[in-house]
């Protein structure tokens, strides 16, 4: 495992982190026993940075009853989030802090982030209710170790919210599809010039730098070297950087990170070849060409009032023209339980907007699944699918 400093403390981090949003098992219900084993196998490989939030179900009490079990929390550092949204007056930030604390059996959080800022406006309420002499408090007491924030807004927003407070570290959005969106590389070479580690999320845009790339621009990254999975460049990329402190990944098999971890024992700046770098631009310039919703599937927009799958009508849309219509139509089918006695199309969308409010790469959600209904859902459709569900019902 390579390691790289963070200068504000000191600390050694691993260049991979565990993302700990999609763990093994159901949303809300990780799989203990998958979990522990990961965990346990990620440690011993040298993996010392774990993140986890107070807004992904399940998550922080698995993190911390695997921790606990095996004594094993002083091994590694703890990253969770404060969910601001839900923070109206001061007293709320204890509310929600002694819950982590608990869920996480910890007393003390290493790394401690505003959970998904996308502009001043909204540190300057949480500002206007105290937030900056809870934050001096609970560092005072030692329970907050590091403050930070993680940020999805508009790159012009994310300079001055670096500027707004003395901040530890910060956690933004990068791969090398988004090199000019959100924070990008511009706002990745800021925040690491002020001498501020930058955790690296979204690696694989949601997965769609690894299973969900299309054809061409696999075959691009193939013929340039076969033993390098699609996940591999995209992690080796960032590695690739002196910038970024450290890469989250959420691993949820066993070969997700056994692979992950011989990736990380090489992970140096200029590890890439000009060859590589040149054959990662024309897979870009190949994605590009047919990826037309930007959705990494974080599931921040849900739940839907009308019980549609927004991400996954997106991935079905979008892989409907990196990989052919019947294959998105398939998909769209399968993810909206089309012969199921209740599904939930995208036309089912009564355009509330409540979805667009919360999704940080603030996608026209509505006008979109608009144009999932267009294109995956065919006048025979519908009907041929209430005639399917009723005979094998």
């Amino acid at each position: 495992m390579q390691y790289r400093l963070d200068k504000r403390s000191g600390n050694q981090l691993s260049v991979l982190g565990f993302g700990c949003m999609r763990l093994p098992g159901t949303v809300g219900r990780p799989d203990i026993g998958r979990t522990e084993q990961l965990f346990i196998r990620a440690i011993e490989g040298g993996v010392n940075y774990f993140d986890t939030a107070y807004l992904y179900p399940g998550s922080e009490e698995a993190v911390g009853q695997v921790l606990d079990r095996h004594h094993l929390r002083d091994k590694i550092y703890i990253a969770t989030k404060l969910p601001h949204t839900l923070c109206h007056e001061a007293a709320d930030f204890d509310r929600y802090f002694d819950i982590q604390k608990k869920r996480l059996r910890t007393d003390r959080i290493d790394y401690y982030l505003i959970h998904s800022v996308s502009e001043r406006q909204q540190w300057r309420r949480l500002c206007a209710i105290g937030i900056e002499t809870w934050i001096d408090s609970k560092k005072a007491s030692g329970e907050i170790r590091r403050v930070g924030f993680s940020f999805h807004g508009a790159r012009d927003e994310f300079g001055p919210l670096l500027d707004a407070y003395d901040w530890d570290f910060s956690q933004i959005q990068y791969n090398y599809m988004n090199t000019s969106y959100q924070a990008g590389t511009n706002g990745l070479r800021n925040a690491a010039g002020r001498g501020l580690p930058v955790i690296v999320m979204e690696p694989l845009l949601g997965g769609k730098l690894a299973t969900g790339m299309p054809r061409k621009a696999a075959a691009l990254l193939r013929e340039n070297d076969e033993s390098f999975s699609n996940a591999a460049w995209a992690l080796r990329w960032i590695w690739n950087q002196e910038e970024p402190t450290l890469v989250l990944s959420g691993m949820n098999s066993m070969e997700q990170l056994e692979e992950n971890l011989v990736l990380a024992e090489a992970a140096k700046p200029g590890m890439l070849t000009q060859r590589e770098i040149d054959t990662l631009a024309r897979a870009v310039a190949a994605i590009k060409e047919t990826d037309k919703v930007p959705c990494t599937a974080c599931n921040y927009c849900m739940p839907c009032p009308q019980n549609i799958n927004i991400p996954a009508c997106f991935t079905a849309y979008n892989a409907s023209f990196s990989m052919g219509r019947i294959y998105g139509i398939t998909a769209y089918v399968t993810t909206t339980g089309g012969i199921s006695k209740t599904p939930h199309f995208a036309s089912s969308c009564v355009k509330c907007g409540k979805c667009e409010s919360k999704c940080p790469q603030h996608i026209a959600i509505r006008d979109s699944l608009e144009d999932v209904t267009r294109r995956l859902e065919p006048f025979p459709l519908k009907p041929v699918l209430s005639l399917v569900s009723r005979v094998l019902r």
